[in-house]
């Protein structure tokens, strides 16, 4: 039999710590939650690999190093609400609600959904709702949020989710230009977005998040 713990323990030492991320809420949700639970059931042995989980159709799951250094340049608080756009089958959001005071988990495939609501409330992530729409469209009725996490690539960010952030309010986006992916921090003041890099990184583009094609005459 697989020793998950195990797993888990050496995804933290190997993939997490030396990647500079410290902070004891990440540690900890890191090596609480049980990545292979939120996984295709023929992906687990392959959950604890330093690299995205391949879910299909251009999904993934963000490989650890990946999520915890996003996570770590936003630094969730106890008494904010985050909005995890691609949840897939909730991992993130498993990791995220002991942080935050809540999530909002969305997903655009509505099975992958109620799988997610289904796997969060079995491990005991009562503080995240699994909601179903294009993700590009966010989850406005749930908002305004503090923090958005996107797991996937952007090529272009839609208003329509900058729209939904908190005044001070932050958004984490793996941009990627070409091969190169860079993970940027954007905060909202006002009606203005302000960047920051923060890390280089890779993933698909999800749908919905592609460039838009420049029409010439």
């Amino acid at each position: 039999m697989t020793d998950y713990a195990a797993r888990r323990t050496m995804m933290v030492d190997t993939q997490v710590r030396p990647a500079d991320v410290t902070k004891f809420p990440i540690i900890d949700a890191m090596l609480s939650v049980p990545r292979e639970a939120f996984v295709p059931r023929d992906m687990r042995e392959a959950a604890y690999m330093g690299e995205n989980v391949n879910l299909g159709g251009g999904r993934v799951v963000l490989e650890p190093r990946t999520l915890a250094k996003m996570l770590d340049a936003l630094d969730i608080r106890g008494d904010e609400l985050v909005l995890d756009v691609g949840s897939a089958l909730g991992y993130s959001s498993a990791v995220m609600a002991r942080m935050a005071e809540a999530v909002v988990a969305l997903e655009e495939d509505e099975a992958m959904s109620q799988e997610a609501q289904t796997l969060l409330l079995e491990h005991g992530a009562d503080n995240v709702i699994a909601h179903t729409a294009p993700l590009a469209e966010g989850a406005p009725e749930h908002g305004p949020y503090d923090v958005i996490v996107v797991e996937g690539a952007v090529q272009h960010l839609p208003d329509a989710l900058t729209a939904q952030l908190k005044e001070g309010g932050r958004i984490a986006c793996l941009f990627m230009e070409g091969a190169l992916g860079a993970v940027r921090i954007g905060y909202k003041l006002g009606d203005q977005m302000t960047w920051r890099f923060a890390f280089n990184a890779g993933a698909p583009v999800l749908r919905g998040f592609e460039k838009h094609a420049a029409f010439t005459l």
